[in-house]
């Protein structure tokens, strides 16, 4: 079976031009929703190619992770474009090397999706334990879909997106944030049924 890693290895160079017609379409007018309101010291959790970077706010510090060197090398390239001060680091979201509260806010894109079952809980308490008291966590991530139609179409893609990043529709994050110990603040969709951007706070 293929890994995560092993996946986005494989995929990074071919990773954007996959997805400009979904970037384009759709993820440029709902990216700026991840950082309103936010600033200071921020986590870009799977960070991917850099996508997130023209959208940083000019007063925040950004580091970014990700598990896949080769993702990361792409998103160096992306640096340029941010009005943010940026830094990019390997590291594995269930294993995160930063000390506790360490960062204002985090946000994460598309990456809960990719994380198996197993997974979720793990992630989430890591992002809970690197972000201050009070401070938000920010998930923008695909759902199941209500609609019947919506939902034979993700049928069809599912195949292809599986093998591709490795993502499913199933994943239901919302549903851990408590067993991770974070509260939910707002879950709104934000493209039809389909995406949904689910705001958490750390207690404290």
């Amino acid at each position: 079976m293929t890994s995560t890693l092993e996946r986005y290895q494989r995929i990074a160079p071919l990773y954007d031009l996959l997805d400009l017609p979904f970037e384009y379409g759709r993820y440029r007018r709902i990216r700026p929703l991840l950082f309103e309101g936010l600033s200071g010291h921020i986590l870009d959790a799977g960070v991917g190619t850099g996508r997130n970077m023209p959208f940083y706010p000019r007063d925040m510090r950004v580091v970014g992770i990700d598990l896949s060197p080769a993702m990361l090398a792409r998103a160096e390239r992306r640096r340029a474009l941010s009005a943010a001060t940026v830094e990019l680091r390997h590291m594995d979201v269930t294993r995160l090397d930063f000390p506790p509260a360490s960062f204002d806010a985090a946000v994460a894109t598309f990456l809960f999706c990719v994380l198996a079952n197993d997974l979720q809980v793990p992630a989430l308490r890591e992002l809970r334990r690197v972000v201050r008291p009070r401070g938000s966590i920010r998930l923008l991530e695909y759902v199941r879909p209500r609609s019947r139609l919506r939902r034979l179409s993700i049928a069809v893609w599912q195949p292809w997106v599986a093998w591709a990043y490795g993502a499913g529709f199933d994943r239901n994050t919302e549903a851990h944030v408590s067993e991770a110990g974070l509260e939910i603040l707002d879950a709104r969709f934000v493209v039809d049924d389909l995406v949904q951007l689910l705001t958490v706070r750390v207690p404290g």
